[in-house]
């Protein structure tokens, strides 16, 4: 069992949100901080936006399903 506190790493089951970036992002700007390229919030977004998995697109000329 991990240590408490210690980091899981790339495999870790804690994936950054988008509703946690945009939490993020808030109270950096409310603080009057840079939320520019580069910075904290904008790592969080990235982080947020790698995590979220679009749906498979369809492929075309498939079966139609039965009515």
């Amino acid at each position: 069992m991990p240590a408490k506190g210690s980091r899981g790493g790339a495999a870790s089951a804690n994936k950054t949100s988008s509703t946690d970036a945009s939490r993020i992002q808030s109270t950096q700007a409310k603080a009057g901080n840079d939320t520019g390229k580069g910075t904290f919030p904008a790592r969080a977004q990235a982080a947020a936006s790698k995590n979220t998995t679009s749906p498979p697109t369809s492929k075309a000329g498939g079966k139609a399903p039965k009515a």
